[in-house]
């Protein structure tokens, strides 16, 4: 079975709307698009609806544990990096392009992964993968012998687990809650995270300052084993799955033309790309800028971090509220909005008043990355969501290879306020670049197999006059 560009004999039906049969979806920038037009009216009686699914809460429970350990090693990592290196803001930002890296090359294998065996399973390999780097790069920490190297060897390691982990952790939380419930459900399962994040980077603070790194390295790695506990707790009879889509050429081919040719899902990953790329680089911006640009320690660093965390976890709370789908002008405006805090808190002249900025930082972050999963997952068909998130995965993560080395350039040259103040600058030119690229493509009628506007339709705040649809093919 395969994917062109629409939806051909999916075994497990979504509830009727018009993206499963209207060829005409487009980028209506004032509301919802007609793909899944009707998936946006989502129901869900509380913030914590889908709580209610066993296997979810099971599986959040897991997640929220493991969670806790990543953060503690990201927070940690960065902080050993910087003390190998004597304080070199290029090589935490190669560290990080280096542990992003691999979603350039695996995050669409990783979808096909996805969507072609048992995500419970395939999990339970990724996470044992990264519980197994996590272990042996917190005993070489422990030791004594770490040295910069091993840690970027390390970095790429947790990275190819982290490209086949993330799509199928997205593709997965509708197989356990539905479509019914999956909006609520997103908000939750970054709630959860989020969370994570709130204690996380104190926890990481506190065992630096008493332990050291290797020993913070070696929680995360054991942290690994709540959430395997859950997968394997969970009831399979429960899951809402997807039949296996069969071995054929071409796969990941057509999962690229599917994205391809839809104008809104464009939109939305070139706005995950240009956030992930220059915006989502916490761990770095504030290592660099508590160490070099405050002279602060590790215990500050943490609590910086969970400062950020506070507003994260309320954005994610917000998201968990919502009982429609965002409309892709929500995505845009709450990406635009992310940028501009990055800048605020670049800005920032005192420790005092970058930690007051950081909620705000948290809290557009999460809006915006939040309602970008949501659209993305809510308005694309069953068997191909493993695909397609791994493409937004891949867009999200995928940009940090270049992002992260060149932002840890703009800290090195002009100081650690620069990373921030650049980052989102070049954030709002992207999203501009972007937006401009795909409205002129489908305005012109240049590209053959992208969707257009209804004929009655407008591009909302960003261009004006009808245009023609151009259908999906």
């Amino acid at each position: 079975m395969g994917f062109s560009v629409g939806v051909s004999s999916a075994r497990r039906r979504e509830p009727a709307s018009p993206g499963n049969n209207d060829r005409s979806t487009g980028v209506d920038l004032s509301g919802s698009t007609r793909a899944g037009g009707d998936l946006a009216a989502v129901r869900g009686s509380s913030t914590f609806a889908s709580l209610s699914v066993p296997n979810f809460r099971t599986y959040v429970s897991g997640a929220l544990v493991s969670n806790v350990g990543t953060w503690v090693q990201r927070v940690a990592q960065d902080w050993l990096v910087l003390q190998l290196s004597g304080g070199s803001a290029m090589a935490v930002g190669i560290t990080t392009a280096l542990q992003f890296a691999p979603a350039l090359f695996l995050s669409p294998f990783g979808g096909l992964l996805a969507d072609r065996f048992d995500k419970r399973k395939l999990l339970m390999v990724t996470q044992s993968w990264m519980a197994i780097s996590s272990l042996i790069l917190g005993f070489l920490a422990v030791a004594g012998v770490a040295e910069t190297a091993h840690v970027y060897i390390f970095a790429i390691v947790f990275g190819m687990g982290t490209a086949i982990d993330a799509p199928a952790r997205q593709a997965f939380v509708s197989e356990m809650v539905g479509t019914e419930r999956l909006t609520n459900a997103i908000g939750l399962n970054s709630s959860a995270f989020n969370v994570a994040r709130l204690i996380g980077p104190g926890v990481a603070g506190l065992i630096i300052a008493v332990f050291g790194s290797g020993w913070a390295i070696l929680t995360n790695g054991v942290s690994y084993v709540a959430f395997l506990i859950a997968l394997v707790l969970l009831n399979e009879k429960k899951l809402v799955r997807t039949e296996p889509l069969p071995r054929a050429k071409g796969q990941v081919r057509e999962g690229i033309r599917y994205v391809v040719g839809r104008a809104d899902l464009l939109i939305a990953l070139g706005v995950a790309f240009a956030v992930g790329t220059f915006g989502l680089n916490f761990q770095m911006t504030n290592a660099l800028m508590v160490r070099n640009e405050f002279h602060l320690d590790a215990e500050m660093y943490g609590l910086l971090g969970t400062v950020s965390g506070i507003g994260s976890l309320l954005g994610a709370l917000l998201a968990a509220r919502r009982k429609s789908t965002p409309s892709l002008r929500f995505v845009v405006v709450a990406a635009l909005v992310f940028a501009v805090v990055n800048v605020i808190s670049g800005l920032a002249p005192t420790a005092l008043l970058y930690g007051l900025v950081l909620p705000l930082v948290g809290l557009s972050a999460l809006l915006a990355l939040t309602a970008a999963n949501m659209y993305v997952q809510m308005n694309v068909d069953a068997q191909v969501r493993g695909r397609v998130m791994a493409l937004y995965m891949t867009m999200l993560m995928g940009g940090t290879p270049i992002g992260a080395p060149m932002l840890g350039a703009f800290a090195e040259w002009f100081g650690p306020r620069a990373s921030l103040v650049g980052g989102g600058v070049l954030q709002v030119l992207v999203i501009a670049a972007v937006l401009v690229w795909v409205v002129s493509r489908v305005r012109r009628g240049r590209s053959e197999g992208i969707s257009g506007l209804p004929a009655d339709s407008r591009f909302g705040m960003f261009a004006a006059g009808p245009t023609r649809s151009v259908a999906h093919r």
